[in-house]
């Protein structure tokens, strides 16, 4: 009895010690620690840590185009450097590095100011880029400055920056005032007055450019008509035809009723212009150095040192306008970019009108009335090969079909008067619109056919009991349900080709286009036209603009206007989207 009371409460015991917990270091005997990864912790802060880096790099990237976007337009002071050698240097200053000295160079630190700069290492030095402007004077537009060289350093309240419609901004004091003969000496009580005779040389510029590219540019576009009409009908009719000789009468009337109409409309240019040329100004670089500017070519004018905060705001806010209304100059660094924002906003519409029906309707296809098998399977590996062929491939393709081909099919058949000069047998924008919606169309149709997909098969089976045909099931339960799935890939193709420049570089785009494919001409909206593209705006401001410096600025306030332009676009369609959900939430289980 006694032994079996022992064995009993042996057992309790151990039972007892069971249903106790463990602790740490007796799990750790136990063996219960030494497989993390059966518990998942190293792989959960892998991909934590993964998203935290992704998410770093996103932001940062973001951060650093905002700041340099945003600030590129602020009126910056200018400095008077005067150097060892008794020369003088103005500018904005730009970026101060360090540099390494040459073999052989004294290696003292000494600022030529008075001061030492103890945080350099032996053997460097340190320097910075001033923005000098004066490029008709100098050849260059920015001068780099070593700390050794300055004596002194001053930012004068007299000194202005004046952009200019040629040779980027100029850097220097008013001298005087020409103004219709009368050399008036610059003052403070002459300031308003130069400001008013701004204006007037502006409005005087504006009409320069309405006679020369709208009035004039009509007479030369009906002058062209005519000419074109008569070799239409030469090539219908035969040069020695009794219609030819008709057209050969109008054409020559015509002819001589623009041709009157021209010269008067340039007499009155050149009589604008003559005029434009008796108000100017004298101008002087901090070396003493004259240049006589028409005040037409001045687009703005200010004193940075001078300004206070509201007049510097004003400053901003009026080259922004400039930037988002105006025509590019001095090779794309300068001025504005409407016509690539317009360029880049129509394309973008262009390709999603294009690419939406065709990727559908695709997709419906393949999911809905295919029957599915090999052939089925070997189109659907055909759709996502495509999606990673290189851009550059579509853009040949788009060239070699769409502008060469059906182009010059278009040419031969309407426009036969024109050739051997092509009206759609080149780039164009249409022709980019159709060339990215082939880029684009693949990840059209994996998106819809996964949100098809997604639609529960027992709504379709309902709606096919009630009587309805497979044709209205699919109009009235299938896709409003998968809507949103297809905005996605809408939204993702939208992305995708409103950032693409490389097959945009052989079927439309040009560096310089400033006439919108919008005029009063008929048929008012010129598809066939080349077009500017934020995207190769900022490749060509950044690469292959004469000096890089220069156009730095501009390619970050770009880049920053196209993220921009891009997540405008890309909101409203998520806006739609979200929108389709909520309506038909509640048919989702």
């Amino acid at each position: 009895m006694k032994m079996n009371e022992h064995l009993a409460l042996d057992g309790l015991k151990t039972k007892m010690d069971a249903a106790k917990p463990l602790t740490i270091s007796e799990r750790s005997r136990r063996g219960m620690y030494s497989d993390l990864s059966a518990r998942g912790e190293p792989f959960l802060w892998g991909f934590g840590g993964a998203l935290a880096l992704g998410m770093m790099m996103v932001i940062g990237f973001l951060v650093l185009i905002v700041a340099n976007g945003l600030t590129t337009f602020y009126p910056k002071p200018i400095m008077v450097v005067t150097l060892k050698d008794g020369s003088k240097v103005a500018g904005e200053p730009t970026r101060t590095e360090l540099y390494k000295l040459p073999a052989g160079y004294p290696l003292e630190k000494s600022t030529g100011e008075g001061g030492k700069e103890s945080d350099i290492p032996p053997g460097f030095a340190r320097r910075t880029l001033y923005r000098t402007g004066n490029f008709d004077l100098y050849n260059e537009d920015f001068k780099w400055v070593s700390h050794d060289d300055v004596v002194s350093k001053e930012a004068p309240e007299d000194i202005y920056l004046f952009e200019r419609l040629e040779w980027g901004p100029f850097i220097g004091f008013i001298r005087s005032m020409d103004l219709d003969g009368e050399r008036i000496p610059f003052t403070d009580e002459a300031s308003g007055r130069l400001a008013e005779s701004l204006r007037q040389a502006t409005d005087r510029l504006g009409r320069i450019k309405r006679l020369e590219r709208e009035e004039i540019g009509a007479v030369n576009h009906e002058m062209d008509g005519e000419r074109l009409a008569l070799k239409r009908v030469a090539l219908d009719k035969g040069e020695n035809s009794e219609a030819y000789r008709q057209a050969m009468e109008r054409f020559a009337e015509q002819t001589k009723r623009l041709q009157g109409q021209y010269d008067l409309l340039m007499d009155e240019a050149r009589s604008v212009k003559a005029e434009d040329a008796r108000y100017t100004l004298t101008l002087a670089d901090v070396r003493g150095r004259e240049k006589v500017l028409p005040l037409s070519q001045i687009v703005r004018y200010l004193a940075p040192n001078d300004l206070s905060l509201p007049q510097k705001l004003g400053v901003f806010f009026s080259r922004w306008g400039e930037f988002l209304t105006a025509e590019p100059r001095e090779a794309n660094t300068e001025g504005g970019v409407m016509p690539a924002i317009f360029g880049t906003f129509v394309m973008t519409v262009l390709m999603a009108l294009a690419v939406a029906p065709f990727g559908i309707m695709a997709a419906l296809y393949l999911r809905e009335y295919a029957k599915q098998g090999r052939l089925v399977s070997i189109m659907r590996i055909c759709v996502n090969n495509l999606a990673g062929v290189p851009s550059i491939v579509y853009g040949v393709f788009g060239l070699g079909f769409f502008a060469y081909i059906c182009g010059g099919a278009i040419d031969r058949i309407f426009f036969p008067e024109r050739l051997p000069n092509p009206t759609f047998g080149t780039g164009g924008v249409l022709w980019s619109a159709l060339t990215l919606a082939l880029l684009t169309v693949p990840v059209v149709i994996v998106a819809t056919e996964e949100a098809l997909a997604a639609v529960p098969q027992s709504m379709r089976e309902g709606s096919l009991a009630c009587g309805a045909s497979k044709w209205q099931t699919i109009r009235y339960i299938v896709l409003p349900r998968a809507m949103p799935g297809i905005m996605t890939g809408l939204i993702l193709a939208m992305a995708r080709g409103a950032g693409e420049v490389a097959p945009l570089m052989l079927v439309g785009v040009v560096k310089l286009a400033p006439e919108l494919p919008i005029d009063h001409v008929f048929p008012y909206i010129h598809l066939e036209r080349s077009f500017m593209h934020l995207g190769f705006h900022i490749f060509d401001v950044g690469f292959q603009s004469r000096n890089s410096e220069a156009g730095k600025p501009m390619v970050f306030v770009t880049t920053f206007l196209l993220i921009t332009l891009v997540g405008i676009m890309n909101a409203t369609a998520i806006y739609v989207r979200n929108r389709l959900k909520k309506k038909f939430i509640a048919g989702h289980f």
